[in-house]
C-alpha cells in the first residue's frame, strides 16, 4: 500500500489506543505523531503541519461530557484551520459527535473501532484537508499576484483608442456592474479584467479565471458550482466550485461564447438567483461575485443565429469594453516594444541589447495580426536569438518575413529556439555551465535537465 505525503496527529490518553493507531496509519502516512497529553497540542501544532488530527473527547478519569475535547477542538481550529479533525469517543454518543461536527470536526470515530473503517474515515478527512489547502493556496497566490500587478502590469498605451478603454475601466471598476470585454485574440482582455478587479472594492479578495473553452460540458457544473462527496464516481471529497472560491471577489469567465445553450441556461439561473447548488446537493449556497466575461466573437451575432440566449447576454453586458487591435493603436507600439524589451533583456541577461531604428520603424508599420501577444513573443524570441548588440528586422519573426530571414531559425518553435540558445551559450563559454546558467538566468540543475532533454 503506497504511502501518501501526509502528516497525522493522534491525541488520546490511552497508550494502547495510540499504539494501535500508529500501527494502522504508519503504513499510509509519511509522519504519524501520537500524544497522551492534550496540553502539548499547541507545541505540536507550532512544530508540524498536520493534515489530519484524531482528537479524543475525554481525558480526565470518569469524564464523559466531551467538554475537554470541544475545548481542544476550538484551539486546534484557531491554530491550524486547514487541518481536518476527526473526533474520538469511547461512548457511542451521537449528540456529542454532532456537537463536535458543528464546532468544525469533519467526522467522528467510536472506540473500539474497526481498523478498515477508521482508515477510510481518516483518508476522507485527508482528501478534504488537501482540497481546503488547494483553495487556500489559490487565494494566497491571487492576493500576491494582485500586489504585484499594480506595479508591473500597468495598462500601457497613450493612443486615443486605448485611452477610451482606460476611461471606461476607471468609470466602471468600482461598481458591481457585469462587464463584457470584447476584442481579438491577444489584445489583452484578461489584463483588462485584472485591472477592473484591482481597481474595485473587491481587490483584496480572489480573482478567479475560468477558461470556458477548456472545460468539457460534462464537468461544467462541477467546476463552476462544486460537488459533494459521492455525487459521482470520482467525487471522493467535497469540493468548492469556482463561484464559491470567488465569493466576495471577481469571477472572470473567458471565452464565454463557447457555452452551449443548455449550459447557458444553467449559468443564467445562477446569475438570476445569486446562489449555486453543488452537484449532489439540494442545499442552496448564496454567492456574491463580480462577474466579468470576455469573448473574441460578437454575442449579438450568435444571438441572431440562435446560438446565444438574449436574456443571458443582458445579464453579462451591463457595460461593454471593446479593446482595439494593435493595428488601430500604432502610437502605442513603441511603448509596448520598450516595455517587453526591457523585461526580456533583464530576464536573459543582455543589458547592452538595442533595437536599431530601421527595425523599430518596421515593427511600428507591421500589422500585428496576433496583437500584443504576438509582439511580446516576437521580442522575447529576438532577444534570445540575438548574436550582436543590435537587433535587426531579420531577428524578428513577422509573417511576411517567414522564409526570408538570415537563416532557418525563423521557422523554429520555442523549444528549438531554447535549444539553440543553450548550444550557443555553451559554445561561447567553452562548456562552463556556471557562466551559461548566469547568462541565461537559469540554475545549474535546470541547465542539466535541458541538456538532457535536448541531447546536448
Amino acid at each position: 500500500m503506497e504511502k501518501i505525503n501526509g502528516n497525522i496527529l493522534i491525541i488520546d490518553d490511552d497508550p494502547d489506543v495510540l499504539h494501535t493507531a500508529k500501527i494502522i496509519f504508519k503504513r499510509r502516512f509519511k509522519l504519524v505523531k501520537t500524544e497522551e497529553d492534550p496540553k502539548l497540542i499547541p507545541v505540536l501544532l507550532e512544530s508540524y503541519k498536520f493534515d489530519v488530527i484524531l482528537l479524543d473527547m475525554n481525558y480526565t478519569n470518569g469524564a464523559k461530557s466531551g467538554a475537554e475535547g470541544l475545548k481542544w477542538l476550538k484551539q486546534v481550529h484557531e491554530m491550524s484551520p486547514l487541518s481536518s479533525v476527526v473526533v474520538i469517543t469511547a461512548y457511542a454518543d451521537i449528540n456529542l459527535a454532532v456537537q463536535a461536527m458543528k464546532e468544525g470536526a469533519v467526522d467522528f470515530a467510536v472506540k473500539p473501532w474497526d481498523n478498515e473503517k477508521l482508515l477510510a474515515t481518516v483518508m476522507s478527512a485527508y482528501k478534504l484537508s488537501q482540497s481546503q489547502k488547494e483553495v487556500s493556496d489559490l487565494r494566497k497566490k491571487q492576493r500576491a499576484f494582485h500586489q504585484t500587478i499594480a506595479s508591473d502590469r500597468n495598462m500601457i498605451g497613450e493612443s486615443p483608442a486605448f485611452k477610451k478603454v482606460l476611461d471606461t475601466i476607471e468609470k466602471v471598476a468600482d461598481t458591481d456592474a457585469s462587464v463584457l470585454i470584447l476584442g481579438e485574440n491577444g489584445t489583452g482582455k484578461e489584463l483588462v479584467a485584472h485591472a477592473l478587479h484591482q481597481l474595485s472594492a473587491r481587490h483584496g479578495e480572489a480573482f478567479v479565471k475560468v477558461d470556458l473553452g477548456a472545460i468539457p460540458a460534462s464537468l461544467f457544473e462541477s467546476e463552476l458550482f462544486g460537488h459533494n462527496k459521492g455525487a459521482f464516481t470520482d467525487a471522493r471529497a467535497d469540493r468548492e466550485g469556482r463561484f464559491e472560491i470567488a465569493d466576495k471577489g471577481s469571477l472572470f469567465l473567458d471565452e464565454i461564447a463557447n457555452l452551449s445553450l443548455p449550459l447557458q441556461a444553467k449559468l443564467l439561473s445562477v446569475l438570476q438567483n445569486r446562489e449555486i447548488f453543488r452537484v449532489g446537493s439540494s442545499t442552496a449556497i448564496p454567492i456574491d461575485v463580480r462577474l466579468i466575461c470576455a469573448t473574441n466573437v460578437s454575442l449579438e451575432d450568435l444571438h441572431t443565429e440562435n446560438k446565444f440566449r438574449q436574456d443571458l447576454l443582458y445579464r453579462l453586458n451591463t457595460v461593454e469594453i471593446m479593446i482595439p487591435p494593435l493595428r488601430e493603436r500604432k502610437e502605442d507600439i513603441p511603448l509596448l516594444i520598450n516595455h517587453f524589451f526591457e523585461i526580456h533583456k533583464n530576464k536573459y541577461r543582455k543589458p547592452e541589447l538595442e533595437v536599431n531604428q530601421a527595425a523599430m520603424k518596421r515593427l511600428m508599420n507591421y500589422n500585428w495580426p496576433g496583437n500584443i501577444r504576438e509582439l511580446q513573443h516576437a521580442i522575447e524570441r529576438a532577444v534570445i536569438m540575438a548574436d550582436t548588440d543590435q537587433l535587426q528586422i531579420s531577428d524578428f519573426i513577422l509573417k511576411e518575413n517567414q522564409g526570408k530571414g538570415k537563416d532557418d531559425s525563423s521557422n523554429l518553435n520555442m523549444e528549438e529556439v531554447e535549444k539553440k540558445a543553450l548550444i550557443t551559450s555553451i559554445q561561447k563559454h567553452h562548456g562552463n555551465l556556471s557562466k551559461v546558467a548566469n547568462e541565461l538566468g537559469l540554475s545549474r540543475p535546470t541547465i542539466y535537465r535541458k541538456m538532457k532533454k535536448y541531447g546536448i
